[in-house]
């Protein structure tokens, strides 16, 4: 499959994606296999989590917009999957969820000696973001923040 094609159906999937109520955040395209494999990870455009059967849902009207492209001639898989859970915090939900959490801050270089601090979650603010390590609280701004994830404690 070709670069054009590849943008082509990622084009197509992402219009059938928000007909239905989600975002595709992910293709892949494993052209290796025999037959070739499309995974499509999906999320909902209104944050709620992503069930079974709204990737099978998903699934009828993206494998119908596909055949009706002719963009593949090939035989295909197509695999309809949620983004899964991941260890990096983004959301406000995230950050009031994993509050208490060990987390893994990684520092913003220019504006920070220090790369990277590991510490409990403890609060989140427009301004800043709170971790406490061992027993204090730090205060980080948030243009030295690059990114935060959840991990296990170093001692």
């Amino acid at each position: 499959m070709n670069k054009e094609n590849k943008r082509k159906l990622e084009t197509l999937l992402k219009k059938v994606a928000n007909q239905w109520g989600f975002e595709v955040c992910r293709l892949n395209i494993q052209t290796n296999q025999n037959p070739i494999v499309i995974e499509t990870f999906i999320k909902k455009t209104n944050g709620e989590d992503i069930s079974l059967d709204d990737c099978a849902i998903f699934n009828t009207p993206a494998y119908d917009e596909i055949e009706k492209s002719n963009l593949l001639n090939c035989s295909y898989v197509l695999e309809i999957s949620s983004q899964g859970v991941s260890d990096e915090l983004t959301s406000e939900r995230d950050f009031k969820t994993f509050k208490g959490f060990p987390v893994n801050v990684e520092l913003n270089q220019k504006n920070s000696k220090i790369k990277f601090l590991n510490g409990l979650l403890y609060e989140k603010s427009k301004d800043y973001l709170a971790i406490n390590i061992k027993g204090k609280i730090k205060k980080i701004p948030f243009d030295e923040v690059l990114r935060i994830s959840l991990c296990t404690l170093k001692d």
